[in-house]
């Protein structure tokens, strides 16, 4: 009994004192724990939290030297044991990102050993459990929080990979990242986008982007989706260039054209806020003769018009509006078999009045779009904001029909694919809403 005693005490500042004497496995390796948290910047929040994003108010203390963007040991106030792993930038926004909630129990893993780890376990859902390639060349690889890489959101485009970031740590460490990922993607290219706004809180220096990344890809490229092709443009797309989150809801999407198809083949059908075109395209590729797009971007609507060309179908596109679009054909008396909706985001922020101001959005748009689907008709309504749950949603189209008068008849509720998945601890992540219902 005389060996066993204490091998690890925590003093003020985190400081470890630690004897390693003759001790059991056990008490070695939590001493050998002790010593690499001493080696470590550290950090300490005001109580447990298991989502990955700590805001200021939520900070206990920084050690003095912290750099931005160091990965540091995290603890939890008045808790003796370490809580996990995080990058640290007292200067962002979300000034602690952790990205790993306790030390492992079996052995000890080097934070950045770790970090490469998931890394490769998000790369092998999509190729080997999920089989991405065999029905697309145009899948998420890594979804941030999704993947535990708080941040970082990768998309392969056929030999490219389209990455943004919103974190310093998690910039400074692609570099070193960039190669793994490649190999196991066999891609040959990539383009990595800062949004200035995100670098500037964050502190990303985009002087040296070009000698860090040295980027070379194409500006446009074809990528197949199911049976379908479609345009990426990597400098004037939205976020990575292409919605691969609408995938399979645009593949269900022609598979219902194809089956309204045969009770009515006069079917007309309406895709508001259409971007580069995908149920538009959808629809026209599963046999629908009248086909219109409507969206505001002019760029986007052009690209919509080369996707056609590409799947060599006709539809009807329109530079518009949505709203004022909606306005003048409910006007003129216009009905459509099926409508999909699929604005942009309309909540972005939880201040109160502009909270209100996106939900209005939502409320006018659905109202106007669900009165120009005829009666029996189908109705596909889309949202991309996070902080609006799904039956918070639910109950905004649901008003938005009533007013127009309509029923609702939902048939479905689906999201984003299995290549874009979700951690329990951040709920939020599940941004994409989509609504299927028979207009009654």
């Amino acid at each position: 009994m005389k060996h066993r005693q204490n091998v690890c005490s925590v003093g003020l500042g985190g400081r470890m004192i630690v004897s390693l004497r003759r001790i059991s496995p056990a008490r070695k390796l939590f001493a050998q724990r002790c010593l690499f948290f001493s080696t470590i910047p550290q950090v300490w929040i005001k109580q447990r939290t298991f989502h990955p994003c700590i805001y200021p108010d939520s900070l206990a203390n920084i050690d003095e030297n912290v750099k931005p963007g160091d990965i540091v040991a995290v603890h939890v106030r008045n808790e003796r044991e370490s809580f996990g792993y995080g990058f640290a930038n007292p200067r962002a926004k979300v000034p602690l990102r952790v990205f790993h909630h306790k030390v492992l129990e079996e052995g000890h893993v080097q934070p950045d050993t770790l970090l490469v780890d998931r890394i490769q376990s998000a790369i092998d859902m999509r190729l080997s459990l999920l089989n991405m390639p065999s029905h697309t060349n145009a899948f998420r690889v890594i979804n941030s929080d999704g993947d535990g890489l708080s941040g970082l959101t990768v998309d392969k485009y056929g030999s490219t990979l389209s990455i943004v970031v919103h974190s310093l740590g998690i910039y400074q460490r692609l570099p070193s990242w960039l190669p793994l990922i490649h190999k196991q993607l066999a891609t040959k290219s990539h383009t990595i986008h800062v949004d200035p706004d995100i670098a500037q809180m964050e502190g990303i220096d985009m002087r040296d982007h070009e000698r860090l990344f040295g980027q070379q890809f194409n500006r446009r490229i074809v990528v197949k989706e199911h049976k379908m092709m479609f345009e990426v443009d990597f400098t004037l797309g939205h976020k990575t260039g292409f919605f691969c989150d609408q995938r399979d809801n645009r593949k269900m999407f022609g598979d219902l054209t194809r089956s309204m198809l045969k009770m009515n083949p006069d079917t007309r059908i309406l895709d508001l806020c259409c971007y580069t075109g995908g149920f538009a395209i959808s629809a026209a590729t599963s046999g629908a003769k009248k086909v219109i797009g409507v969206d505001l971007d002019e760029n986007a609507v052009s690209q919509a018009q080369r996707n056609a060309e590409m799947n060599r179908v006709d539809v009807e596109w329109v530079h518009a509006d949505a709203f004022d679009y909606a306005r003048q054909a409910s006007k003129q008396g216009a009905q459509f078999s099926i409508v999909a909706c699929d604005p942009s985001k309309f909540v972005s922020s939880r201040d109160p009045s502009a909270r209100a101001a996106g939900l209005r959005k939502y409320e006018d748009l659905n109202k106007l779009a669900v009165g120009l689907v005829r009666r029996g008709g189908l109705y596909v309504t889309c949202s991309c904001s996070g902080m609006l749950s799904m039956s918070e949603f639910e109950d905004i189209v649901s008003r938005a029909a009533h007013s127009a008068g309509r029923r609702l008849q939902f048939i479905d509720r689906t999201g984003a694919p299995p290549d874009h998945p979700t951690m329990s601890n951040t709920p939020e992540a599940k941004y994409l809403k989509v609504l299927w219902s028979k207009v009654i």
